[in-house]
């Protein structure tokens, strides 16, 4: 079995425990007496998973309406749609105008009938290039072995329930996140499979980087919530890392914020980070870490990189490798800097099967 946290329907692992900060890695401090102002533009979202913009606007993409829209004056106009009443979840403007989405279409079980990239440039044929088959014939992490190393006999007949102590990555595709490359290049951030994709402007896709398990250890409050027995107190967990957005940093790194598998709600602990990734090799290296749902990133003057933390109701901001709160807003998902200003897309009320009861926000922060 594999749960799915309600709001955002991300891939992840059997389990969720406590996650201890890495030694050398910053976490978010409490903020400072005076903040900036945040002004609602917007209020007919849902779930405004991302957010980009070009040299004139800011586009959002809305998972809840399966659209991608560009912000004006008078409201949200549509530019385009996610195929057969999917969702929309990434967006992104390079250059030349040319816009990319990413998308997600589910059968009614709710299980991934098909995703993808599409590309639609200013001028000339939109065209759209196949994730879900990528990842059904490469699946990238196959070779990763998540949950407990070597657990014991007791363990795994902890986790049968769960579905194993230990597993090997599985086939998920969840395209979460885009952004722009040179030569009309693309970096997606696939929070199903797991990792980056490169897809050139061929449409031809390769594996930038398998992103790293997430360990943790499974403490006794998290043992006894879940009702499992005192063998698997202090054993490792190695959790899927699930890439939730992923931005292109001036000298070439990847700024990509991570949630790790299982629940993401408050109940196990604060386990998100923020990493930067080396395209030429993979390699990632710890930013931020604790974060209570790290669902975005945007990058800001002077090195700046701000995260959004969707259970922990604030907007964070490192700086000069220091992490502070930013800004205290409820439910934020996607976030951009624009005109000297950081948007922010917040998620609308819901129930407790995840279905939207009222509407989401834009705002503006500075």
């Amino acid at each position: 079995m594999r749960l799915r946290p309600p709001l955002l329907l991300l891939a992840g692992g059997t389990l969720a425990a406590a996650v201890v900060a890495a030694p050398g890695v910053a976490s978010a401090a409490p903020a400072a007496a005076k903040g900036p102002t945040v002004t609602v533009v917007n209020r007919t979202v849902l779930a405004p998973f991302q957010l980009a913009h070009d040299r004139s606007s800011v586009y959002v993409a809305d998972g809840g309406t399966g659209t991608v829209s560009k912000l004006t004056s008078k409201g949200l106009v549509p530019v385009a749609h996610a195929p057969d009443s999917g969702e929309t979840a990434g967006v992104a403007i390079n250059g030349k105008g040319t816009l990319a989405y990413t998308w997600t279409v589910r059968d009614a079980q709710g299980n991934t009938t098909a995703t993808g990239l599409t590309i639609k440039p200013k001028y000339g044929k939109t065209r759209t290039v196949d994730l879900l088959t990528f990842e059904q014939t490469r699946n990238p992490d196959k070779w990763i072995r998540y949950g407990i190393d070597n657990p014991t006999e007791c363990q795994k007949k902890a986790f049968e329930p769960l579905g194993g102590a230990t597993y090997r990555g599985l086939v998920d595709s969840h395209p979460y996140s885009v952004s722009a490359l040179p030569g009309d290049a693309w970096i997606v951030a696939d929070a199903g499979g797991n990792d980056l994709l490169k897809i050139d402007k061929t449409g031809k896709i390769t594996v930038v980087s398998v992103l790293p398990r997430q360990p943790s250890k499974i403490t006794a409050a998290a043992a006894a919530g879940l009702g499992l027995p005192d063998c698997v107190v202090g054993a490792t967990y190695n959790f899927e890392a699930v890439p939730t957005d992923v931005e292109v940093a001036a000298d070439g790194r990847l700024i990509v914020s991570l949630l790790p598998g299982g629940p993401e709600d408050p109940s196990l602990g604060a386990r998100g980070s923020v990493v930067s990734v080396n395209p030429r090799n993979g390699n990632a290296t710890r930013l931020v870490t604790g974060l209570l749902g790290g669902t975005n990133v945007a990058l800001g003057p002077d090195g700046k990189i701000f995260y959004s933390e969707l259970f922990g109701g604030k907007i964070g901001v490192l700086d000069r490798g220091k992490a502070r709160t930013y800004v205290q807003l409820d439910g934020p998902l996607g976030l951009t800097y624009f005109k000297g200003a950081l948007y922010a897309g917040t998620i609308g009320p819901s129930d407790e099967q995840g279905n939207p009861t009222g509407p989401g926000t834009i705002v503006r922060i500075k």
